[in-house]
């Protein structure tokens, strides 16, 4: 009797000895941190790579063209006006003159409305067309850095004119084919792509193609 309640008693102890050191274990499993394993690539410079980045060019290039030609259009209206002018200003009335200059002055400001409305129209136009492309990127990104692990993947690019976010990391750890290959399209050969300026537009893909002169304003003659 005093046997069983001896080996009864071990069994016990045992059995708590396990216990503790299973919550242990637990314990130490929950406190260690977490395995950091960080990646990196360029938005830019896979935005440049994907087939829909020639298209939205082109669309661009096509819209930035017409509003080129219009603006064109309306520096030539207003220079032959000022040509008209500037030649028969001395001959003209004080109040004929007065409307001639007035209709000068409108016309500027319409050339310098316009040439606002116009870079404003591309920026629009271009955010409209790269916005569902920056999505599949980034949603391909998510799933390149679930795949293998990555805990945080950086945007080695912070934008023109700026220091990169990651200044050192290690070719393994760019994850830019990887992303590209998840897309199913072939990474551009070294130097193929344009990468595009930062930020959420290209300065070459969202002005328009205006003159460089500005419109000279009205001259007043006594």
């Amino acid at each position: 009797m005093k046997n069983t309640f001896i080996l009864a008693l071990a069994a016990v102890l045992m059995l708590g000895a396990g216990q503790v050191k299973a919550q242990a274990q637990e314990a130490a499993t929950t406190a260690a941190p977490a395995t950091v394993k960080i990646g990196y690539t360029n938005i830019d410079y896979i935005l440049a790579g994907m087939p829909e980045f020639k298209d939205i060019q082109n669309q661009l290039d096509i819209q930035r063209t017409q509003l080129g030609n219009a603006y064109n259009a309306k520096v030539k209206e207003f220079q032959d006006k000022l040509g008209v002018y500037e030649k028969g200003a001395a001959q003209m009335t004080d109040v004929i003159k007065a409307d001639r200059e007035k209709e000068l002055q409108t016309l500027q400001q319409s050339i310098q409305e316009f040439q606002r409305n116009s870079e404003e129209s591309l920026q629009k136009k271009y955010q409209t067309l790269v916005n569902p492309v920056m999505q599949k990127i980034q949603t391909n990104i998510d799933a390149v850095a679930k795949d293998n692990s990555f805990t945080h993947v950086f945007n080695l690019d912070a934008g023109q004119g700026t220091l990169p976010i990651l200044l050192y990391a290690t070719k393994e750890s760019d994850i830019t084919d990887l992303v590209f290959k998840k897309m199913g399209v072939t990474p551009p050969a070294p130097g193929a792509a344009a990468t595009p300026a930062a930020g959420t537009s290209t300065s070459s893909s969202t002005k328009p193609a205006t003159p460089a002169q500005s419109t000279p304003a009205p001259k007043k003659k006594n």
